[in-house]
C-alpha cells in the first residue's frame, strides 16, 4: 500500500467512520495487536504517536504533581447541583489539556472517571467516590461531570471520560474474588440506570470493568457489555480493563485454563484495552491468535474502538481545528479554578441538625476549632497534589483573626518506654530510625481513625511513623498515603502494657537487641511489649481548650487513606473511640458545641444527634475546604454575601450497623437495602440537609389525574420561604405506587429542583413526569413493564419529610400469571438460601443452593388442568442432589415431584432430569427446595 498517497484518515472533512476504517486498513496485524493496552506505543511510518488510557480525574488530576483539589466525588454529589459538577468537570478536563499540552506522553487524554457505582453500603472502602445511592440522582450527576469533562463541541472531545467500574461493585473486600448477586429487577432498576445515564447521553464514552464476578461470570467478561452496554448509544463504547484485572481470570479467580485464553476471551466479550503489563500483553494476545482464540475480526473490533475515541480527541486533525489543543498548564490551579474549588466546598456542606439557631455564629464570639481534622487538610488516594490547602482552623482564623481562634488536636501524647529505655526517633525533617534506649525523650502522638487502627506521629517532628519495606521503624512521613499505607498499628493490651502489630505487614514490633524497632514478628508471644506512659490527655486537653471560647467547632472523621479506602472495607458505622471521647469530654465542658463531620462515609452518631446542638457534614472538600466551611458556619463569605447551607444527604445515614445487610448481598429489594426499601427509621435520610431558613411546601398539583403510557403529566408545588433569611430549597419529588403484584419501593426520587427565594417569597416549581419512569422490571415478560396502578406523588425535604402529595392513576399493564412453559431459574420471585451462577463461560445465568435447604419461589404459575411433567436442567456436586417441587409453600406444601439430580464435572456441565408433577392444576406458587448445598439449576420447563 502506498502510504504516501493522500490518506483518508488524515482528512478532517471525511466521515469518522471512514477515517477510521483507512486507518485501521493501513495498521499491520502486530501493530493493531500493540494498540490492545494501556500504552499505545507510536506507529512513525503512519505518523500515529504513542498514546496512553487511564489519567485519573476523579475529582481533580490525580498523580501528576499539583492541580486543583476540589472536594470528593460523594462531597460533589452532596451537593445535588448537576449544573455545579459540570463546571468541576469542566475545570478538571482543561486542567488534563492543560497538563497534556506540557507533556502529551505522560498525560493522556482518556480520563478514568467518574465513578457511578451507586453507594448501597456506607461500608463500602471507595465510598467516598461515588455520588449517591440512588442509581437516578447517580446518573445525572455522573452524566454532569463526565459532560464537562467531555466538553461541549459537537465533533472534539476535550477528554474521554470512564465511567468506574462495570458493575455491581460496593466492596472491597476480597474484591476480585467476590460475585455480586444481581436478579434481574436489581440488575435494570438499580445497578444499569447508573451507567445508562451518562453513556445513552454522550457525556462518557468509555467503561471500565470491575474486578468483582456477577452472578458468578468475572465482570470482564460479561454478556452485559454487548446486550446491554453498547445498545444504549452505539457499538463505540470504548471498554478498557481494570488494573490486573484480566490476569485474574485465569489467575485468583480460576475461571479459564490460562492466561491466554483469559485476555482472548475478554477481548470476545468486548474489552478493548487491557490494563496489564504491556510486553506481556502482546505476547500473550500473539499467542491467542496462533491458537485460534482469537481472530484478525476481533483485534480489529477492539481497535476501531480505540481509534474512534483518539480521532475525537483531536489527535490525526491539525490544532487550529480542535478548539481544545490550545490549552496551556497555565490553566492548572488558575484563580477561577480556585474560585470554584470555594464554591464546590461550601456547596457540599450538609447542616444535619441546627437546635437553638447555634448557626450561623456570631463572627464576634471566640471559637475553639478542636479535634484531629481541624488544622489538617487530607488528601486521598485519587487526589492531585494539593497546592495549598486551607483547614477548618485556617479559614476561620482568616475570617475572625488570630485572637480568636484557638484549637487542640485532642490527640493522646505518649512516651513509649521499653527495659532498654524510653523509645526515640529523629527531630529534623527526615525523621529518624526509632530505637530504644538511645538519647533523648521523645513523645508521640496517637491518632484513633477507628476499626483499632491508629497512627504515631512524633511530637518533636510532627511526622509520622512507619514501618519501612525491611520492618524498621522511622518517623518520617507527613502524612499516611501511598497505595500500601504503612504508617498504621493495631495496639494489643498485655496487662499494663502494650503490643503493636504493623497492619500493612501483618508483623508485630519487636525492639532489637541494638535497639531499633523492627516490625518483623509472626506472633505476638515474640513481640516487645511497651510500657505507656500518657504524658498529655487529649480529651482533658480539648476539654481545657473548649472551656475557655465561647463556642467549640469540633471536627472529627476519617483520614481517607486509613481504615476505609480502596482494598479496605470498614467494619462498622461508629466514630474512632477515641474520638467520641474528645467529643464528650467537649461538649461537657462548652455545651455550645458545633460537631462537624469531614468524612468519606456516614457515621452512627446518635449520641451526638441527641445531645450536640449543631452537626454538619462535609466530604473532605479540598484545597479550599476550610474556606467553605467558615462561609457555611459564618453564614457569609469573606465578601459579605450571605451563604445557606444547601447540601443534602446523598445517602441514608443509619443509626448502626445492625440495620444493614451484609456487606455482599447485593439484593437491594430482598434485604430491604437503601432508602428505596429501608423499613427502619434513618438517623438521617437520603435527601436531608437544613438551611438557616424555613421553606414550606404547599399545593401540590397533577396536571392531570390520570396518564397512560406516552402521555406525560406535570407535578407543580407553590414553595413558600417562611423564615427571614434569603435561602435555596432542594425540592424533591418521590413516588410510591401503592398496590402491586411485586415489591416496589417504599418511595423513590423522581426528580429534583433549586429554587432561592428572598423571605416571604413564593415560587411555584415543575417538574414533568414520564410514565415509563414508574415502569418496573417484570421477570415473568423479561421487560420493563408499566403497571396499572396508583402511584402517590409527593414532595418535601428529604425522603422522609415529605409535606405535600397528591394521587396519580397509571393505565398501564396487569402482570401476567406464569405459563407453564418455561422457567428460568435466575427469574425466581423470592429465594433463601441460595446464590446466582454463570450457567455458561460467557452467556447466561442460573442458581445454585450455598445452604442446605435453599429454595427457589416462582409466583402465581397457571398450570390449568394439569397432567404435567416438569424438566430440569440442573447440576450437582459430590454425590448428587435432590430437588424437591413444592406448591404454594416451601417447608410444608405439597411435593408434587421430586427430581435427583446426578454429580457432574464442570462448573458450567448440566444435565437434564425430570419426573411426572402431581396436584399441579390451576395456579400455585412453585417451590423448588435444594436438599443440599451445591445443588444447581438453570431453567425448569413443563410438557405433558
Amino acid at each position: 500500500m502506498d502510504d504516501t498517497a493522500r490518506r483518508t484518515f488524515e482528512d478532517p472533512g471525511a466521515p469518522l467512520s471512514r477515517r477510521v476504517a483507512d486507518l485501521l486498513s493501513r495498521l499491520t496485524l502486530d501493530e493493531k495487536v500493540g494498540l490492545l493496552q494501556q500504552y499505545q506505543g507510536a506507529v512513525p511510518r503512519l505518523g500515529v504517536g504513542p498514546f496512553r488510557t487511564g489519567t485519573e480525574a476523579l475529582h481533580g488530576v490525580a498523580w501528576l504533581g499539583e492541580a486543583t483539589v476540589f472536594p470528593q466525588a460523594v462531597g460533589l454529589g452532596s451537593t445535588w447541583d448537576p449544573e455545579l459538577v459540570r463546571r468541576v468537570g469542566a475545570a478538571v478536563g482543561d486542567e488534563v489539556r492543560g497538563l497534556h499540552h506540557k507533556d502529551p506522553v505522560g498525560t493522556g487524554l482518556n480520563v478514568w472517571a467518574p465513578v457511578v457505582n451507586p453507594l448501597r453500603d456506607p461500608r463500602w472502602g471507595r465510598n467516598e467516590e461515588g455520588y449517591a445511592e440512588d442509581p437516578w440522582l447517580t446518573g445525572v450527576l455522573g452524566t454532569a461531570y463526565a459532560s464537562g469533562l467531555r466538553g461541549d463541541d459537537p465533533r472534539y472531545l476535550r477528554t474521554a471520560p470512564t465511567l468506574k467500574h462495570f458493575l455491581g461493585y460496593n466492596n472491597e473486600t476480597d474484591r476480585h474474588l467476590t460475585s455480586s448477586d444481581l436478579p434481574p429487577r436489581v440488575l435494570h432498576e438499580y445497578e444499569l440506570p447508573a451507567f445508562r445515564g451518562p453513556i445513552a447521553s454522550g457525556a462518557a464514552v468509555a467503561v471500565m470493568a470491575s474486578y468483582n464476578l456477577v452472578n458468578g461470570r468475572p465482570a470482564h467478561l460479561s454478556p452485559l457489555l454487548a446486550s446491554e452496554l453498547r445498545t444504549w448509544t452505539g457499538d463505540d463504547v470504548l471498554v478498557v480493563g481494570d488494573a490486573g484485572a484480566c490476569t485474574n481470570l485465569a489467575g485468583d479467580q480460576h475461571y479459564l485454563p490460562d492466561h491466554v485464553s483469559g485476555l482472548a476471551a475478554a477481548l470476545r466479550a468486548g474489552v478493548d484495552c487491557f490494563t496489564e503489563d504491556p510486553a506481556t500483553t502482546v505476547t500473550r494476545l500473539h499467542e491467542a491468535l496462533d491458537r485460534g482464540l482469537l481472530t484478525a475480526s476481533d483485534v480489529d473490533t477492539a481497535v476501531r474502538r480505540i481509534l474512534a475515541i483518539r480521532f475525537r480527541l483531536g489527535e490525526f486533525d491539525p490544532a487550529g481545528l480542535d478548539p481544545y489543543a490550545a490549552t496551556t498548564a497555565d490553566v492548572v490551579n488558575c484563580p477561577e479554578h480556585q474560585e470554584l474549588a470555594r464554591e464546590a466546598a461550601r456547596a457540599s456542606v450538609v447542616l444535619l441538625k441546627n437546635s437553638d439557631d447555634l448557626l450561623p455564629l456570631d463572627a464576634g464570639r471566640t471559637v475553639a476549632v478542636i479535634g484531629p481534622l481541624g488544622d489538617t487538610v487530607a488528601a486521598d488516594w485519587y487526589s492531585g497534589s494539593l497546592p495549598y490547602a486551607v483547614s477548618v482552623r485556617a479559614g476561620l482564623t482568616a475570617r475572625l483573626g488570630v485572637d480568636s481562634v484557638s484549637g487542640t488536636e485532642g490527640a493522646d501524647r505518649i512516651r513509649l518506654r521499653t527495659p532498654a529505655g524510653v523509645v526515640t526517633g529523629g527531630d529534623g525533617p527526615e525523621g529518624a530510625v526509632l530505637r530504644a534506649g538511645g538519647s533523648g525523650d521523645d513523645l508521640f502522638d496517637v491518632l484513633d481513625w477507628g476499626g483499632g487502627t491508629l497512627t504515631l506521629r512524633a511530637a518533636g517532628n510532627r511526622r509520622y511513623v512507619r514501618a519501612g519495606e525491611d520492618g524498621v521503624l522511622i518517623n518520617d512521613r507527613p502524612e499516611p498515603g501511598e497505595w500500601v499505607v504503612r504508617e498504621t498499628f493495631e495496639p494489643l493490651r498485655r496487662g499494663h502494657a502494650v503490643l503493636l502489630r504493623h497492619l500493612a505487614s501483618n508483623r508485630w514490633v519487636v525492639a532489637g537487641d541494638d535497639g531499633v524497632l523492627r516490625a518483623e514478628a509472626t506472633e505476638a508471644a515474640t513481640a516487645t511489649a511497651f510500657d505507656v506512659e500518657l504524658v498529655e490527655d487529649g480529651a482533658a486537653t480539648a476539654a481545657a481548650v473548649a472551656r475557655e471560647a465561647d463556642v467549640v467547632v469540633v471536627v472529627l472523621g476519617n483520614h481517607p487513606m486509613v481504615a476505609g479506602r480502596e482494598t479496605e472495607d470498614r467494619t462498622g458505622l461508629e466514630l474512632p473511640p477515641g474520638q467520641d471521647a474528645v467529643l464528650r469530654a467537649v461538649h461537657a465542658a462548652n455545651p455550645r458545641t458545633v460537631l462537624l463531620l469531614t468524612s468519606s462515609y456516614p457515621y452512627a452518631i446518635g449520641w451526638a444527634q441527641e445531645h450536640v446542638p449543631a452537626v454538619l457534614w462535609s466530604a473532605h472538600g479540598g484545597q479550599e475546604h476550610g474556606t467553605g466551611l467558615t462561609d457555611v458556619l459564618l453564614g457569609a463569605t469573606g465578601t459579605g454575601e450571605p451563604v445557606e447551607p444547601t447540601g443534602r444527604l446523598p445517602q441514608t445515614w443509619y443509626a448502626g450497623t445492625d440495620e444493614l445487610p451484609d456487606l455482599l448481598d447485593y439484593d437491594i429489594i430482598g434485604s430491604d437495602a437503601t432508602y428505596l426499601y429501608f423499613r427502619g427509621t434513618p438517623l438521617y435520610p437520603f435527601g436531608h440537609g437544613l438551611g438557616y431558613t424555613r421553606f414550606e411546601h404547599r399545593d401540590l398539583r397533577l396536571s392531570t389525574p390520570s396518564v397512560s403510557a406516552g402521555d406525560r403529566v406535570e407535578v407543580s408545588v407553590d414553595v413558600v420561604n417562611t423564615g427571614d433569611r434569603t435561602g435555596t430549597e432542594v425540592v424533591q419529588f418521590y413516588t410510591r405506587q401503592r398496590r402491586s403484584r411485586v415489591k416496589q419501593p417504599l418511595r423513590q426520587l423522581r426528580g429534583f429542583r433549586r429554587v432561592r427565594l428572598a423571605p416571604g417569597e413564593q415560587a411555584t416549581v415543575t417538574l414533568t413526569l414520564d410514565p415509563a419512569d414508574l415502569a418496573f422490571y417484570d421477570v415473568v415478560q423479561d421487560r420493563p413493564l408499566i403497571e396499572s396502578a396508583r402511584h402517590t406523588v409527593l414532595t418535601g425535604r428529604s425522603c422522609t419529610d415529605l409535606t405535600a402529595s397528591a394521587i396519580l392513576t397509571v393505565h398501564g399493564e396487569t402482570v401476567p400469571d406464569r405459563p407453564a412453559t418455561s422457567l428460568r431459574a435466575a427469574n425466581r420471585d423470592a429465594e433463601y438460601g441460595t446464590a446466582l451462577t454463570a450457567e455458561g463461560p460467557s452467556e447466561g445465568d442460573a442458581v445454585v443452593a450455598v445452604r442446605d435447604g435453599g429454595w427457589l419461589a416462582f409466583d402465581r404459575v397457571d398450570f390449568g388442568a394439569g397432567e404435567h411433567r416438569i424438566t430440569a436442567s440442573a447440576a450437582a456436586s459430590g454425590s448428587g442432589a435432590r430437588i424437591e417441587v413444592r406448591l404454594d409453600e416451601p417447608l410444608s406444601g405439597p411435593v408434587a415431584a421430586v427430581l435427583d439430580v446426578p454429580a457432574v464435572a464442570g462448573r458450567h456441565d448440566w444435565i437434564e432430569v425430570d419426573a411426572p408433577l402431581s396436584g399441579a392444576s390451576g395456579r400455585h406458587d412453585l417451590y423448588l427446595v435444594f436438599d443440599r448445598a451445591g445443588a444447581r439449576v438453570s431453567a425448569v420447563g413443563f410438557g405433558p
